[in-house]
């Protein structure tokens, strides 16, 4: 069992690696580093692990990428969330597994033929169960969606967690780390063969190996070690609408519109909603981020168009049932993370640049493991860092991202 602390000042700290963040990706990563034998300290500057982004999110998985490198991530990240318990060897952790499915639709018929393209990608790149719903199959199987609904793609695999007893399972189950809270990174030093310690503000940690899992914060840990990273960080808000209307469907998927970037869930005592706003500026990280007051409105608005239902439950809807909360994406330049090592600074890894943290941790966690323990050629990993020096890079096409 690890040592989730707060640390007193101290002189000096000596270990194989530093994870810094404390988030899903962070805890990730600290438990299969120490599982390949390293000595570990996590640090995280919040009183809590998993307590700024990863809370954030709408705790959700999923399995239809139809990017090779994507799906290598993602698939075996969904076995682990599946075996869980195996994994981190916690047989009484509970970490919430709902799979209920991701169901992508639209009311379009000029986009049927990406809804197409994508089920034969997803079959193509081993995604089992993935598959095009279309016509009266899918008013049958989803009776709460609109009539003009014309097609959708579908995976019953596909769900969401708790991401809170997932972070503390990674956490519990790592066997040879340590987890600093309320410990601020702030400087890191290097010397003529790459990284040689970490400054906090409880003091410092000698390594020769710093893993950057800091979420909106990763290009400023970037920056302390003289690297640039070409990151973008955008605000991102969801609503949770309390209701106990019989008419939300309990066993709905997670739904999305596909026209309006509109999406939805059921959650315990109401649903999840919210929107992708493909014109959200970049903005600079922080830890409570601004909420817009029009955004559970506009989410309503946006879910309802192809769930009736929500119009029926908006009718009902008090201000006190309505509750909005706002984390951040990391984008790169073709939108995917980046893991593995940094060639401008020896030492210093990189496990970051998400839109998708939560359900790509576990496996991006192990990559990390895997590169740092030679099992993997950094070369054969197609997120690597490099890739973008190398113009080896392009977007995908992987909806709702």
């Amino acid at each position: 069992m690890s040592d989730i602390i707060v640390p007193q000042a101290f002189t000096s700290e000596t270990c194989d690696a530093v994870v810094i963040g404390g988030g899903i990706v962070g805890t990730a990563t600290a438990f299969w580093l120490s599982k390949a034998g390293f000595k570990v300290i996590l640090v995280e500057k919040r009183d809590g692990l998993s307590s700024l982004t990863t809370a954030a999110s709408a705790e959700c998985f999923r399995t239809q990428f139809t990017e090779k490198a994507m799906a290598d991530i993602a698939l075996p990240s969904v076995e682990m969330f599946e075996k869980f318990k195996d994994v981190v060897e916690l047989p009484d952790i509970d970490i919430a597994i709902t799979q209920k499915g991701y169901l992508f639709v639209t009311d379009d018929p000029d986009m049927m033929p990406d809804l197409k393209r994508a089920v034969t990608q997803y079959k193509t790149l081993g995604i089992p169960g993935s598959e095009l719903i279309t016509g009266d199959d899918l008013h049958k199987r989803f009776p709460f969606l609109a009539p003009q609904a014309l097609g959708a793609t579908f995976n019953n695999r596909d769900g969401w967690i708790s991401t809170h007893e997932t972070t503390y399972g990674f956490a519990k189950g790592s066997k040879n780390a340590r987890f600093f809270i309320r410990t601020q990174v702030t400087g890191i030093q290097t010397d003529t063969d790459g990284v040689c310690a970490v400054e906090t503000n409880k003091g410092t940690i000698h390594t020769r190996m710093v893993v950057n899992c800091a979420g909106p914060y990763a290009r400023i840990i970037g920056e302390m070690a003289g690297v640039t990273l070409p990151f973008r960080t955008v605000r991102r808000q969801k609503a949770f609408i309390r209701t106990a209307s019989p008419m939300v469907p309990k066993d709905a998927p997670f739904t999305v519109d596909l026209n309006n970037h509109g999406y939805w869930r059921p959650e315990a005592g109401g649903v999840l909603c919210a929107w992708v706003d493909p014109n959200e500026p970049e903005s600079a990280p922080s830890d409570e981020p601004a909420t817009d007051w029009d955004f559970a409105a506009e989410s309503i608005h946006r879910a309802s168009r192809l769930n009736p239902f929500f119009e029926t439950i908006a009718e009902e809807l008090k201000g006190d049932d309505i509750d909005v909360s706002a984390g951040f994406y990391v984008y790169t330049p073709d939108d995917k993370p980046v893991i593995g090592p940094c060639d401008e600074v020896k030492g210093l890894h990189l496990n970051c640049g998400y839109w998708c943290g939560v359900m790509m941790a576990p496996e991006a966690g192990k990559r990390v493991a895997d590169i740092a323990t030679g099992k993997m050629d950094n070369r054969d990993n197609p997120l690597r860092y490099s890739r973008f020096k190398e113009g080896n890079y392009e977007k995908g096409d992987t909806f709702l991202k």
